[in-house]
């Protein structure tokens, strides 16, 4: 028995859904880039969150991750680019949604003379509260790095590779 087709209604209430949280992750990422943490803060849900960034971190509540970004990224020798792309989003009904996201990051750290640039999955949990979509969770794990260091102007890899895969020193 095959399913029955959806309503024309429902069709556009999914793409307007999907596109809302491509809004909302554009938003995010922007904020990151641009120093904004007031405007990271609202991205996410104001009640329990459950982010985890691997080394960066585990939060449970959104002013956790914005105290640390503030702490340590919110400074203007970290030149930051963050750019997710492929989403495969999935709404599971009218106010959650999942989705995966590749991540391309680069990082130039100018009072440390280094780049950095990292390739990852995002896999991420949405609610929509009052009509409007907030990240619920969100779950990073890295799985390309390619770090340098810079001398007069030459990059010289420090390390490439997956560094979950590598042994332990």
């Amino acid at each position: 028995m095959s399913a029955q087709p959806s309503s024309l209604e429902q069709r556009i209430a999914k793409l307007e859904a999907i596109e809302a949280i491509k809004q909302l992750k554009a938003r995010y990422l922007a904020a990151c880039d641009q120093k904004q943490v007031e405007q990271i803060r609202d991205c996410f849900v104001e009640q329990s969150v459950d982010i985890d960034y691997g080394a960066v971190g585990r939060f449970s509540h959104r002013d956790q991750l914005v105290a640390l970004f503030d702490q340590v990224g919110n400074h203007d020798y970290m030149v930051e680019m963050h750019h997710a792309q492929n989403p495969q989003i999935t709404i599971i009904d009218e106010d959650t949604a999942e989705a995966e996201w590749g991540l391309f990051y680069y990082l130039v750290n100018t009072q440390e003379n280094s780049l950095t640039q990292l390739g990852g999955c995002y896999r991420d949990g949405y609610r929509r509260i009052d009509g409007q979509w907030y990240i619920a969770k969100s779950h990073f794990s890295v799985d390309s790095t390619v770090a340098s260091q810079l001398s007069d102007g030459v990059a010289q890899v420090v390390f490439a590779g997956n560094p979950q895969l590598q042994p332990a020193v």
